[in-house]
């Protein structure tokens, strides 16, 4: 895997450290990869999830970063979701 995509883990990892994801959540990083999280912790890799997002790296990165709301960036088409809408929703504070 690529060296972004293990930022992106590592990144994930502490963002959901304590908390308990109340479903599964794909990250799809453009011409990138995927990293999973789930209650059973953080993976590289296209495993199926209860609701998969994808964006740019560069959105990516923006979010993760907390200088994007994730709400903003779906409604203008910069952050695709695709699955569970409700759990897209909740997820929405990991980018706060």
């Amino acid at each position: 895997m690529s060296e972004f995509l293990d930022k992106v883990a590592a990144l994930l990892k502490e963002k959901i450290a304590g908390q308990e994801l109340p479903g599964s959540v794909k990250l799809t990083i453009d011409g990138r990869g995927s990293v999973v999280a789930s209650k059973d912790g953080v993976t590289m890799g296209d495993a199926p999830a209860d609701v998969t997002l994808s964006a740019s790296e560069d959105v990516l990165k923006a979010l993760l970063d907390g200088q994007t709301n994730p709400v903003t960036a779906f409604m203008t088409g910069k952050l695709k979701v695709d699955g569970d809408m409700g759990l897209a929703m909740k997820l929405s504070t990991l980018f706060a």
